[in-house]
């Protein structure tokens, strides 16, 4: 079959997939899918979506066939937009679609097998939280994140959505702050503007979240530099908190479990700090989350002994943080 070169453009722009409400608007040259279908040239991805070559569909022609699918104005959302802007790794099982509010589609399951399951999401914000150019359609990326946000099972989850957006840096606080104050219903707000603050000043995990609310500001220590570039002769590393005046880093370790790799590069950077007279103090996720008082009178005695002329002060009556 020979097509026009407007249907040769859009099936190169949609990597080689199209649906039927596409072929079927007005002014357009009529195409004859059933005879593509059935030479074998063309395959259904699901029903009124079809791929215009053969063989398995790469993912991007999957995520093609899943918003097509959905209809004209759909983009991709929550962890299908997130997919395609690399703020996560993995493909997730199903894929998610966002449509108008004003609309309604029934999505079967694909006769053809060729597309895993597509879960439709609402919005009457669908023309605002659009990307304006990337392909496929797609949701904005901070629009991306603070659909997760609400569709995380936990605070916890919510804020590391937050925070992996940040440190990839893939968007800004601001872009951010403006995405969430859109959405006046939302679930968690204070807890994830607070979130955000804290990605502003350069707090890259959930771990150094807790380090700064539970152990640092509550008993009173000095602000440290997050993320602090350090250089020790011809290398340079990034300290999770550094109090420079003092020289006295806090290294905060989310991980489990420690491979022999990771903890022998712990050792040579606390060497290397060292060597320039910095002492580094180390701390796991149950030191700040369970026992955050000990771990703060531990850095203020040793901030004490480097000419810290502040006072710990208790973060609760209970607390049992004791100055020396």
């Amino acid at each position: 079959m020979k097509q026009s070169a407007s249907w040769r453009d859009l099936l190169d722009h949609q990597h080689g997939v199209i649906a039927r409400w596409q072929i079927a608007q007005p002014g357009r040259r009529p195409l004859p899918v059933e005879n593509q279908l059935r030479s074998g040239r063309w395959q259904p991805l699901c029903r009124g979506v079809y791929a215009a070559f053969t063989g398995p569909p790469p993912r991007t022609a999957v995520l093609w066939g899943a918003v097509l699918r959905a209809g004209p104005g759909a983009v991709l959302s929550h962890h299908s937009a997130a997919e395609l802007d690399r703020l996560i790794d993995q493909p997730a099982d199903a894929i998610h679609v966002t449509i108008s509010s004003a609309r309604r589609v029934s999505m079967g399951p694909s006769r053809s097998g060729r597309l895993p399951a597509i879960v439709i999401h609402h919005s009457d914000r669908i023309e605002q939280t659009r990307h304006p150019s990337r392909t496929p359609p797609r949701t904005r990326i901070e629009e991306t994140v603070v659909d997760l946000t609400q569709a995380a099972v936990s605070l916890d989850e919510a804020i590391s959505w937050v925070i992996r957006a940040y440190s990839r840096r893939l968007t800004t606080p601001a872009l951010l702050r403006g995405a969430l104050a859109a959405r006046p219903q939302a679930r968690w707000r204070a807890d994830l503007a607070e979130a955000l603050a804290d990605a502003a000043v350069g707090i890259h995990s959930r771990l150094e979240g807790r380090y700064v609310h539970r152990v640092e500001r509550p008993h009173g220590l000095p602000r440290a530099t997050r993320q602090a570039l350090s250089r020790a002769g011809m290398r340079t590393r990034y300290l999770d908190n550094l109090y420079r005046e003092f020289g006295v880093a806090v290294e905060l370790d989310g991980q489990a479990a420690h491979p022999a790799e990771a903890r022998w590069r712990d050792i040579h950077r606390d060497n290397a700090s060292a060597a320039i007279g910095i002492i580094t103090l180390r701390y796991s996720w149950a030191d700040v989350a369970m026992d955050a008082c000990r771990v703060a009178a531990e850095i203020a005695h040793v901030l004490g002994e480097r000419g810290w002329p502040g006072r710990l002060r208790p973060c609760a009556p209970s607390c049992t943080a004791v100055c020396s």
